[in-house]
């Protein structure tokens, strides 16, 4: 691969990144949704949908990680490539001016963010639970 070839691999990655951390989001985004706008309390229901987001978080950050890993290989090969005696002076100044700002996320770093909001997402839809079973013991169904 050339080095526009690596550069362009990199970017495509990096949109790939961009996709997951954007169906993460809006999958949290429903999730909240459903949660604040259910009026009766449901174990079941809330438990169902914890395992359901845990698993869906779970593959979610798997796909994070190996993107974000191929991102570091791009960058890597980037890094190695060598220029042809032509392409030598355009490809030195891209590279001085274009390498510094290739900083992808750390594997940490996505890791941390990732399941610091999934912890942050279950203990919301926890609370929003437990806050229909507080009110709905303050308040028994009226038989009419």
């Amino acid at each position: 691969m050339n080095y526009s070839e690596l550069i362009q691999l990199y970017f495509e990655r990096s949109n790939a990144l961009q996709s997951y951390w954007t169906l993460y989001v809006v999958i949290i985004g429903g999730l909240l949704a459903f949660s604040s706008l259910s009026k009766q309390p449901s174990f079941l229901t809330t438990s169902l949908v914890t395992i359901l987001f845990c698993i869906f978080a779970y593959k979610n950050l798997d796909a994070i990680r190996d993107t974000t890993s191929q991102r570091f290989a791009a960058l890597h090969l980037i890094k190695q490539s060598e220029a042809t005696v032509t392409e030598a002076q355009s490809l030195k100044r891209a590279r001085e001016v274009l390498e510094p700002t290739l900083t992808p996320a750390t594997d940490q770093s996505v890791r941390t963010t990732h399941i610091s909001s999934d912890v942050l997402t279950v203990a919301a839809v926890w609370s929003m639970e437990l806050r229909r079973r507080k009110y709905a013991a303050k308040n028994p169904p009226q038989d009419g």
